[in-house]
Formats: structure tokens, C-alpha cells, sequence
């Protein structure tokens, strides 16, 4: 389209406002929910999570993982990781970018930085094809049984499985107190396809894992 036919972006409505200002309120409970989470529980916890994660017909032949690496009261990752590359799996993890997150490979002992969001991201320079990765394991403040995911705002999650096949498999991890009866979502927002907590697998049977792009605003 010529630049002179470009259409402006919408103002924000109502709509918009009352959906970010649901969206923050959540973050706000699940954050403490989170963080209630008795320390010594941590571990035990974590790995019910990743022995359920890694029990999914899925991961078999997952050969490039998307993992993150976790902070604050987020599901410990750090066995996850491991775990996948005693396997042999190439792991990626986050790197923002801008307003772009990309996927970097991981190795024991890389140098890591830290992002402006608070988490350690791979200091490497070249960035994984995204239609390589074969399954994205996710983070996210609230999931509901629809797949739907809230993360901390940023959209640097949903804007990468926009970009990723849409075979890959996309699975969000919590603890089951960030599950919820329905996070509030906007055109934005990408759905994961199961949802890992402590105690079950949740199937999301309408949620696409990736889908087109979108030019609606992320709140």
C-alpha cells in the first residue's frame, strides 16, 4: 500500500482501557498468589511440572525447544533446561530485542545479560529461525483452560508465536494457583495449546498454537 494510502492507527477506546485496566488488576493477584508459594514447596513443585511437560507425546520429537529462563517467583527452570540438553536438545532462550524478542541458542556456561524486564537472556548475537523452533514452552502470570495467557505486558511472546509454524507446539507452564476462570484477551493476544501445572495437563481444544500476525495494540 503507498505510504499516503496507510491508514493511522486507531485511537484507544473504552474497550481498550477497560480491558488493560482487567489485565493489570490480574497481574496484580496473580503476582501474589505466586509469590505465596511456601519456599520449600519451589522445587518439589517445579519438578511435578517438568515431569508432566516432559511426559507429553509432544516432546518426543522436539529436537529445538524455546524454554526461558525464569525470575522471581516464576516455575524454576533451571532443571528444565538441563534436562533438555542432557537429552541433546537445542535450547533456546528469549533475547528482547527492541520491541522484538528473538531466540537464541543456550549453552552451559554462556555469557548471559540481563534484560530490562528483570530476566537473564543468552548474550549471542545470531537468532534461531522461528519456523525451526518445534515446541515453545511459555511463560505467563495466568492461564485459563482455554489456553489463554496473560504475560507481564510487554507482548514480546505474542508477537513470537505469530511467527513460529503452526505445528509448533506450544505449552504454557504455572503453578496451579495462576490458573484462572478466564483472562481477559484482545486480538493481540496468542493462545498457548496446553497449559503444564503441578497437578494436571489442560488441553486448550480451540486454541490455534500460532496464528496470523496482528496490528491491534498489545495491552
Amino acid at each position: 500500500m503507498p505510504e499516503a494510502m496507510e491508514k493511522e492507527p486507531a485511537p484507544p477506546t473504552d474497550v481498550d482501557a477497560d480491558l488493560r485496566a482487567r489485565k493489570q488488576a490480574m497481574r496484580a493477584t496473580a503476582q501474589r498468589a505466586r509469590a505465596a508459594i511456601p519456599g520449600p514447596e519451589l522445587a518439589t513443585r517445579a519438578a511435578e511440572i517438568e515431569r508432566r511437560l516432559m511426559a507429553l507425546p509432544e516432546m518426543d520429537g522436539a529436537r529445538i525447544v524455546l524454554a526461558f529462563h525464569a525470575f522471581g517467583s516464576e516455575v524454576p527452570t533451571a532443571g528444565l533446561v538441563a534436562r533438555l540438553q542432557r537429552e541433546g536438545r537445542r535450547v533456546l532462550l528469549p533475547q528482547v530485542r527492541g520491541e522484538r524478542m528473538e531466540a537464541v541458542d543456550y549453552r552451559p556456561g554462556a555469557a548471559m545479560t540481563r534484560a530490562r524486564y528483570g530476566a537473564m537472556e543468552p548474550a549471542g548475537e545470531t537468532a534461531a529461525d522461528p519456523r525451526s523452533v518445534d515446541l515453545v514452552v511459555a511463560p505467563g502470570l495466568s492461564f485459563d483452560r482455554a489456553g489463554r495467557r496473560l504475560g507481564y505486558g510487554g507482548g514480546f511472546f505474542d508477537g513470537y508465536l505469530r511467527r513460529v509454524r503452526p505445528e509448533c507446539a506450544v505449552v504454557g507452564i504455572a503453578f496451579h494457583e495462576q490458573l484462572v476462570d478466564e483472562v481477559p484477551a484482545g486480538p493481540a493476544d496468542v493462545p498457548v495449546g496446553i497449559v503444564v501445572t503441578d497437578r494436571e495437563v489442560i488441553r486448550a481444544p480451540d486454541a490455534p498454537r500460532s496464528g496470523p500476525g496482528s496490528a491491534a495494540p498489545h495491552l
